[in-house]
């Protein structure tokens, strides 16, 4: 019997392995022939850049397994800094498939081996956090892009976590999006949405408070010794809620903006982990006109 169990196990190990090496191998099968397509559409058409990104991070996805809802909607024809929690590496292939989008990441980024030359491509704007003259460059980037109506995702708790929390946002990393008065502002019409990412399954089985933290990649993980075992473990489920449109304009500063946002976007996420619905917006209806026999009823019966 415990041979059995041993060879079964055996068996089961080198299924994964294979699984792992298939999806690599038809990783860099689909991404390699399209890395100087899209060089060619980030010099010359940014925006048709962004569509094919969006395109391509769909079949990513479908690749590896992932399967995607979203729910909520992004705003349309119009620029949207879109603040999202930050669990794992493949939250970039899935926000990206969800909607044409560019990533504000550190500096760091910029020099990880292949990663930096996908991030370029996908006109990933880079902040460099430990000099802070560097804010101002960053912030008219930033702001020429929302201008342009693109859509920026910033991971506003600065790091990634183990999948179970929300980490306190770092209000300044709002400051290049929302600079102090006097400084270039991104023009009116700019959005402001928050984007919740979670996930819930892996290879079918509902993922728990203990298990969460193996899809999450966080402290001192290797990405790609993380990334060979999680490709082995099977496909994931992962929910996708998109927060209300809200003027960029009416939040007063990056601290306000900081915080309301990090409350949203906290909430959804403790939904999410719960399984909880998305909460159904209460729509007001105009009071119905009331003859005057009823209201003389109405008041009767209240007396």
């Amino acid at each position: 019997m415990a041979l059995a169990e041993t060879i079964e196990q055996g068996i089961a190990r080198v299924a994964a392995s294979l699984r792992a090496i298939c999806l690599i191998s038809g990783f860099l099968a689909l991404t390699l022939p399209l890395m100087p397509v899209q060089a060619v559409l980030v010099r010359l058409a940014p925006r048709r850049a962004n569509a094919f990104a969006h395109w391509y991070h769909k079949r990513v996805c479908r690749l590896l397994g992932i399967r995607l809802r979203i729910e909520g909607s992004l705003a349309k024809d119009q620029a949207v800094l879109l603040i999202a929690n930050h669990t794992s590496w493949l939250d970039i292939p899935v926000i990206s498939a969800v909607a044409p989008v560019s990533f504000v990441a550190k500096l760091e980024v910029a020099n990880w081996p292949f990663v930096s030359s996908l991030a370029r491509l996908q006109r990933t704007i880079f902040v460099d956090r430990a000099r802070r003259r560097t804010v101002g460059e960053t912030a008219s980037e930033m702001i020429n892009r929302l201008n342009a109506g693109d859509t920026l995702v910033l991971f506003a708790e600065g790091t990634s976590s183990d999948g179970n929390r929300v980490l306190p946002f770092k209000s300044s990393l709002f400051a290049a999006a929302k600079p102090p008065r006097g400084r270039m502002t991104a023009a009116p019409g700019t959005n402001v949405q928050t984007l919740a990412i979670v996930y819930t399954h892996l290879h079918g089985v509902p993922l728990g408070r203990a298990d969460r933290p193996h899809v999450g990649w966080y402290g001192d993980m290797v990405m790609g010794s993380h990334a060979w075992e999680l490709l082995k473990a099977g496909p994931l489920d992962v929910v996708v809620r998109l927060g209300t449109a809200v003027p960029l304009d009416s939040f007063a500063d990056r601290k306000e903006l900081a915080r309301q946002t990090e409350l949203e976007l906290r909430r959804n996420v403790v939904q999410l982990l719960r399984g909880e619905p998305a909460p159904v917006p209460v729509v007001p209806g105009a009071p119905r006109p009331v003859s005057a026999e009823g209201a003389t009823a109405a008041a009767s019966q209240t007396l």
